[in-house]
């Protein structure tokens, strides 16, 4: 399993808001141990992990810069899996302010979390029951977890693509109005589940300091 690309979240719909003290006691590196074994016995590829970070709080490599800090504790993760795309979100877990040890940021508990409900779900398999991996079904998606490269856009590209998939004239219309039709003109359903356009419209939305 290769390492993970940060990206900015792209889909907000599965988080409630609302969050606990985690119980968790684990370091960072044990939560990527776990993650890394689960998705492996998946054949993972293209691990995409979207945390409430903007565009600017990454690096040209898709890493987290070192100042980054998310602004909540939602993560979606995202990757391609030998049962087709999957992807898992969750904000349900915060770091304890009491906490010292384990990890530190809010997210990664919510990373562990997802990594401890893949294990689980693998273990589902030895009853038997399963035999193409069907307790995996409720979380695939149209493509999740193809990696996004961090966007080399400049603010007039990303003005461009959002009034070009907007379909709106230059003198009309709000920069969030062209991105709400941008966003439904270029969703995968429409597309025969090619993401390309979508992907370019999410970019130039966090160029431009709207990405949801």
């Amino acid at each position: 399993m290769s390492l993970y690309t940060v990206r900015p979240i792209s889909d907000r719909t599965a988080f409630t808001g609302n969050s606990i003290d985690s119980r968790f006691t684990v370091t960072w590196s044990q939560c990527t141990d776990l993650l890394y074994r689960e998705l492996d016995l998946l054949d993972a590829t293209d691990l995409v992990i979207e945390c409430d970070v903007r565009e600017q709080d990454l690096r040209l490599d898709g890493t987290l810069r070192a100042n980054a800090r998310a602004a909540s504790p939602a993560v979606r993760l995202a990757f391609e899996s030998n049962v087709g795309p999957l992807t898992y979100a969750t904000d349900a877990f915060r770091r304890p302010t009491w906490r010292r040890g384990g990890m530190q940021e809010d997210w990664q508990h919510n990373v562990y979390a997802i990594a401890k409900s893949l294990e689980a779900l693998r273990l589902v398999d030895r009853y038997g029951v399963t035999k193409r991996g069907e307790q995996y079904t409720g979380f695939k998606a149209l493509p999740a977890g193809r990696a996004m490269p961090a966007s080399h856009m400049t603010k007039s590209e990303a003005e461009a693509t959002l009034t070009r998939w907007g379909d709106v004239g230059l003198t009309c219309g709000t920069w969030a109005e062209r991105y709400k039709k941008a966003r439904a003109a270029t969703h995968p359903d429409r597309h025969a589940g090619d993401q390309t356009a979508w992907d370019q419209v999410e970019q130039a939305a966090a160029v431009l300091g709207m990405s949801r």
